[in-house]
């Protein structure tokens, strides 16, 4: 196929850009449901005329369905970019960049997604899309999935949709950590029982602070009834993840400015899990908290890390370093920087 697209882009270099250009189109109208022209030609960047005339040849294709509410795609159009997916990759260079961090770090699959999660709305709602597959594809009948908080996997909820193939009913989803005490929609007890809901499968809530002193942990985890959501949670079979910046989440959690000082000074940049990591994938802090141990995460079957920005490249970076990903998902701006970055260590290494 990467032949015959070379050939294609050598012999007809307008065709391709034509075929970006409408499966963006396309590809913007399913991840916004509904939308208006006018407020699609001011997200592509493009005059309302031109893109009149692409959505009226879409329309005529039986590719979108146009209301007076807005333009949204039909099932063919689903379809169709669906088997689009592999070429469009290859066209955007996305499968040489998901080859290189794949090899780079030995990884089971890595699922990179156009754009910048951080400059657009739409872009993380694919990111989320993207994630949701990836969960999907990686879930059995009987899986115990420990989720993660944050706004990313918050999307991948909002993106799951029951599986025709597989019934998930004796599946159960449990929060990785405690609550952050922040917005409540991106907490992981309220991620783990929407991720629940819309699949049909069970859920348990784990009621306890994030953060926690020594004398509230230790009244904690000699409860029975915490004990066995813990014992579950460390059981999972699956835990899927965000990766967050260090110092952005030590102001999230509140963190006591000397211990801000003493991440600072150990160099960390990435969050996860409840450990904090230097650029080379050390843990250099861990917090107090009942939940996923390093031990849980080392021996857990699959880990799925998902995150998106330019600004997060060195975050995700640090983590892959640590190791014990299996599936990576990221959007495009944070592939190009870790891809650089790998590159600037394998020159370094060479000279």
């Amino acid at each position: 196929m990467r032949t015959i697209l070379e050939m294609q882009k050598q012999l007809l270099p307008d065709l391709m850009e034509i075929l970006k250009k409408r499966y963006t189109i396309l590809h913007q109208i399913l991840l916004s449901d509904v939308i208006g022209r006018r407020t699609l030609a001011v997200s592509l960047n493009m005059t309302e005329r031109v893109l009149r005339a692409e959505t009226d040849l879409l329309k005529a294709q039986g590719l979108i369905e146009i209301e007076n509410i807005g333009m949204r795609i039909s099932d063919s159009g689903r379809k169709l970019l669906e088997a689009l997916e592999p070429i469009v990759k290859e066209i955007f260079g996305l499968s040489n960049l998901e080859e290189r961090i794949q090899k780079a770090f030995g990884l089971r699959k890595v699922v990179i997604v156009p754009g910048d999660s951080e400059a657009s709305p739409l872009t993380k709602k694919e990111l989320g899309r993207a994630g949701a597959k990836a969960l999907l594809g990686a879930m059995s009948s009987q899986d115990v999935v420990a989720v993660t908080g944050g706004s990313t996997i918050a999307e991948v909820a909002e993106q799951l949709s029951p599986p025709a193939n597989l019934s998930l009913k004796q599946c159960w989803f449990v929060p990785a950590r405690g609550g952050l005490g922040e917005s409540l929609e991106i907490q992981a007890n309220t991620i783990a029982s929407g991720m629940a809901k819309r699949l049909g499968a069970g859920y348990r809530l784990l009621h306890v602070p994030d953060l926690l002193g020594k004398e509230a942990y230790e009244s904690l985890v000699g409860d029975p009834n915490i004990h066995d959501i813990v014992e579950m949670i460390r059981e999972a079979r699956i835990i899927i993840h965000g990766i967050g910046d260090a110092m952005e989440m030590a102001r999230r959690r509140k963190l006591e400015s000397s211990v801000v000082q003493e991440l600072q000074k150990e160099g960390a940049l990435a969050e996860s899990f409840g450990y904090y990591f230097d650029e080379n994938g050390v843990v250099v802090h861990k917090m107090l908290t009942l939940g996923l141990r390093l031990e849980d995460i080392k021996s857990t079957e699959t880990v799925i890390g998902i995150a998106g920005g330019k600004s997060k490249a060195k975050a995700i970076l640090a983590v892959l370093k640590f190791g014990h990903e299996d599936i990576l998902v990221i959007d495009e701006a944070a592939a190009e920087e870790i891809v650089e970055e790998i590159e600037r260590s394998e020159s370094r290494k060479a000279e």
